[in-house]
């Protein structure tokens, strides 16, 4: 079997964005700064590998404040933000917290405060569940906001409240799919206003188009990233709808589906924006010992953005 040669096309940008490389760091410099350990709620990113190896030097993880039973300990908030009430909850129990929310979701809770400021109903493009979602939602009064998930939920929603109306959108989403939301939105509610700014964040849209650009030329098409990460699950459609119907995430759980891979000749692989790229090579290192693999990297961006972790942790 060894000699068989199989092409590898690698998606490029793939892996880590920039948010996820600060919550990351927050939890160690915060580690670093205040020993250990130090709590985290809901797991900073949506990644096994790395909340295992932040559990290793001193991290844990809990899903809500009141399990924390030391509150003597600093607590972080995971990358995806959190409703206005988990702040406030700390400060109650006089607990020390690190916000780890990506700058770019920050964006977007800021974006909702000022349009309910301004008198605006908004309508949320998101997934029901999901922790970005909830702290997005969480940043307003309730009923102030609801939440479309697809094109039907647009023309079952109706709204009789007299406000104008806006939209923003969960920033890990699939760029199609929102778009066909948007549409249908746009349609129902002729004078909605948009976001100034895009929502989807600039990590997912690049990471969605390298893998468009190459699915179609792959017999089978893999994913690096976890099931409860929402960008993971997005880049296994989109290399479905972009001609690659084999397309499969590759989890923590995953055995290599050897027999499937050895009746392709072209295969593609790329990894969430929560994967780390050690995952990937560890991918790639069991292909080599079955196959003579050609690696080919598809770039379509390059990516030099860093966003600063607080100053409290300097």
């Amino acid at each position: 079997m060894k000699n068989k040669e199989l092409k590898i096309l690698l998606a490029s940008p793939r892996g880590f964005c920039a948010g996820v490389e600060r919550a990351i760091e927050i939890v160690k410099k915060s580690i670093t700064k205040y020993g250990a350990p130090v709590y985290v709620r809901h797991e900073i990113v949506h990644n096994k590998h790395v909340v295992d190896s932040l559990k290793k030097i001193g991290a844990i993880f809990v899903e809500e404040i009141e399990e924390i039973k030391d509150k003597s300990r600093p607590v972080i908030f995971s990358a995806h933000g959190v409703p206005k009430s988990v702040p406030v909850e700390a400060i109650n129990n006089k607990m020390e917290y690190v916000d780890a929310t990506c700058p770019l979701v920050s964006k977007v809770h800021r974006e909702a405060e000022n349009l309910n400021k301004n008198g605006y109903h908004i309508i949320l493009i998101g997934h029901k569940n999901h922790p970005e979602v909830i702290g997005t939602m969480g940043q307003l009064p309730k009923g102030s906001i609801d939440l479309i998930q697809s094109e039907k939920d647009v023309q079952d929603y109706s709204y009789e409240g007299g406000k104008k109306i806006a939209y923003i959108t969960q920033t890990t989403l699939s760029v199609d799919d929102t778009k066909n939301i948007i549409q249908e939105l746009k349609k129902k509610f002729i004078n909605i206003k948009e976001p100034t700014k895009e929502d989807i964040c600039y990590a997912t849209t690049n990471r969605q188009a390298a893998v468009k650009k190459i699915a179609s030329e792959c017999e089978m098409f893999f994913v690096i990233g976890s099931r409860n990460s929402s960008n993971s699950v997005r880049l296994v459609e989109v290399a479905k709808q972009s001609g690659c119907e084999r397309s499969e995430l590759i989890h923590s759980e995953s055995e290599v589906p050897f027999d499937e891979i050895i009746k392709c000749s072209t295969i593609g692989i790329s990894s969430g924006a929560s994967a780390p790229e050690v995952l990937v090579e560890d991918f790639i290192n069991q292909i080599k010992k079955k196959f003579e693999v050609k690696i080919e990297e598809v770039e379509i961006a390059k990516e030099d953005i860093t966003f600063k972790v607080p100053g409290k942790l300097n």
